[in-house]
């Protein structure tokens, strides 16, 4: 590979005269830097990323951590965060995996924005202990190199709950999701907490893990315990479509005998007949707010947590349940 040295050489000039010129300093007249930038693209000259990012202690690059990237929710996620990286002349890699834990600690880049269950709380904080700058989306921790974003959950499963009890069901059915899922906790333990407070409401857990496959599963179940109209509230879209597909199938109806409300307003849902009653909130905005307070951490600017806000997006999925 060639080095500065060997332009350097050629050129007859120092090392710290290429450098300058290849980092367009004024210390460098005109014709000299001419002259060394067209050696260094005869040579074929690439700069060396890790040595630059040595001197600069910065990369210009932002890690964000998923626990996968499968289904649709992921995709306006990263968009958002992108488009708030470009604007200040930052890229993005998507990680995933243990292997990729060592991006922080090595330097390889300056911040990371965290989705990602694999992650351990003690291990963020020995990160933020160091001096690396964090923003995460799925817990809630203290640390001034730490920021969060999250979304509320709480308000949003609040809102679903309280949906089905106002169109008259006292029995649901709650598809949950991965137990070590700090979304899905925070919405079943708000469900609980809505159910709690009416004396005549009940509910039975059937455990999902945000995928459609256990939608599905969820679904043979409640289609086999069938007795009466039953409304089903899945913690995600994923699910809740996997259980209206399963539905479909059947000899049983969405929005009377099997009614549904899912959580995320994925786009699919939209296009659903009946429509799919869900909660919503913008994953593009998450993303953007993600990266601005990232960055902002970055630059050493002081910032406050922040919260993502929903809204119920009713649906013919889930109706008023009718009094025998």
């Amino acid at each position: 590979m060639v080095s500065i040295k060997d332009i350097a050489k050629k050129a007859g000039v120092s090392i710290s005269t290429v450098s300058y010129a290849l980092n367009g300093s004024s210390k460098v007249t005109d014709e000299t830097c001419a002259r060394i930038l067209a050696i260094a693209k005869e040579l074929d000259y690439t700069p060396n990323a890790a040595a630059r990012t040595l001197k600069k202690r910065e990369t210009k690059i932002v890690g964000v951590f998923l626990t996968d990237f499968s289904g649709p929710f992921y995709g306006l996620l990263l968009q958002g965060i992108k488009e708030g990286l470009d604007r200040e002349g930052y890229e993005l890699i998507v990680c995933s995996g243990e292997q990729s834990h060592r991006f922080l600690p090595e330097r390889m880049i300056d911040g990371a924005i965290v989705l990602d269950a694999a992650f351990s709380d003690k291990e963020l904080l020995q990160h933020a202990d160091r001096g690396h700058k964090i923003v995460v989306l799925d817990r809630e921790l203290v640390h001034p190199n730490i920021n969060q974003v999250l979304l509320d959950n709480k308000a949003g499963a609040t809102l679903a709950a309280e949906h089905a009890l106002d169109l008259g069901y006292r029995k649901l059915y709650v598809v949950t999701g991965p137990q070590a899922s700090y979304d899905a906790n925070k919405r079943l333990q708000a469900v609980k907490q809505v159910m709690d407070r009416v004396p005549d409401a009940e509910y039975t857990e059937i455990e999902g893990n945000f995928s459609k496959s256990s939608g599905e599963k969820a679904a043979e179940r409640i289609l086999q315990e069938y007795k009466e109209p039953s409304a089903v509230l899945c913690l995600n879209d994923e699910m809740a479509i996997g259980v209206y597909n399963t539905v479909m199938q059947s000899e049983y109806r969405i929005g009377e005998h099997i009614h549904i409300i899912g959580f995320d307003n994925i786009e699919l849902s939209a296009y659903m007949t009946p429509r799919l009653a869900t909660i919503d909130y913008s994953k593009h905005k998450w993303g953007a707010l993600a990266a601005e307070q990232l960055l902002k951490i970055i630059s050493g600017e002081a910032v406050e947590n922040e919260r993502i806000y929903v809204t119920l997006v009713p649906g013919e999925s889930i109706q008023l349940r009718e009094r025998p």
